[in-house]
């Protein structure tokens, strides 16, 4: 494991990602009233915060042959520690039920009505079962906040829940995402939230771009040109704002795969190299590969020819 300043720089970048996707769900909740469980920020937080509880955990911690380490570290805490062992009988319980139905289901597919019910889990929930049922039980925090003052019988030094100030740091994140209430109630739009306050100050940019360019001296609006296969040209008016920016978030009409900052595209052989936004949604029918250029998600487009093809 890195000690030292890249020891340092890798649990500042640990924490920094749990602090984003602490500010997500809050913000969701704030928003919205309530968190749904199958929240895309309730995966990617719960993918944040067991980055961080596995950082320099020791082997025996974990044991040497388990290949679930959470599972592991999770059942050894709960020999000592109360709540994690509660926990540990309800995940436990929860993964028969999941493995028992999935066998039943391969055996007695011809007569569904006597299978129990399975819980509706996406396979990301599922490979983040543990933190995830901790967040939803309230016992997360706690959880993390007794690795942090017993990081010794767990962790290597160089280890974010070792740190002195590092480890207390992530155990206070998580309290707020344990205070909040989650509910599997089902709504038109419980795939999708509403904008973060990052993406509003990316569409207020976007629409004072257009406002900008209204200006006779100005070129007009950014169009998107597509190329079809026979070489010919369609012009269409530019989205606006908050669709085009909304499109390139979760939405009620795509769920998004990926999203990478600074991805370098050259439009064309006489031109430099680009950075922008890639990201890749998918709906129901089709999966969209998208980049846009930092200039448009500044709200600066300047000059910029952007072409789809």
């Amino acid at each position: 494991m890195a000690s030292g300043p890249a020891g340092a720089e890798t649990r500042q970048r640990l924490l920094r990602t749990v602090k984003k996707e602490v500010k997500q769900i809050m913000e969701e909740a704030v928003t919205r009233k309530f968190v749904h469980e199958d929240s895309s920020h309730i995966i990617s937080f719960c993918a944040a915060v067991e980055a961080c509880v596995l950082h320099g955990l020791r082997r025996r911690a974990a044991g040497f042959l388990r290949s679930n380490k959470i599972a592991a570290l999770f059942m050894k805490v709960g020999k000592s520690f109360p709540p994690a062992e509660e926990l540990s009988r309800k995940v436990q319980d929860l993964e028969q039920l999941i493995e028992s139905t999935r066998n039943q289901i391969q055996g007695l597919q011809e007569n569904v009505r006597k299978l129990p019910k399975l819980p509706n889990l996406s396979p990301l929930a599922i490979k983040h079962l543990w933190i995830r049922t901790a967040l939803f039980e309230k016992v997360l925090d706690k959880i993390v906040h007794y690795l942090v003052e017993n990081s010794s019988k767990y962790y290597e030094k160089e280890a974010l829940l070792m740190d002195p100030v590092d480890g207390p740091i992530l155990a206070s994140l998580l309290v707020g995402p344990c205070a909040l209430e989650y509910t599997k109630m089902k709504t038109a739009d419980h795939f999708w939230t509403d904008p973060s306050a990052d993406e509003l100050v990316q569409r207020h940019r976007i629409h004072s771009s257009h406002l900008r360019q209204d200006s006779p001296t100005k070129r007009p609006a950014l169009c998107i040109q597509k190329r079809h296969s026979s070489g010919s040209v369609d012009d269409r008016p530019s989205l606006s704002a908050r669709d085009y920016v909304e499109s390139l978030h979760q939405n009620s009409r795509a769920t998004l795969l990926y999203g990478k900052n600074n991805v370098l595209v050259q439009p064309r052989d006489d031109m430099e190299a680009v950075p922008g936004y890639l990201s890749l949604h998918q709906t129901a029918d089709v999966m969209t590969l998208k980049w846009t250029p930092n200039q448009l998600m500044n709200g600066s487009v300047g000059d910029l020819d952007y072409e789809r093809r």
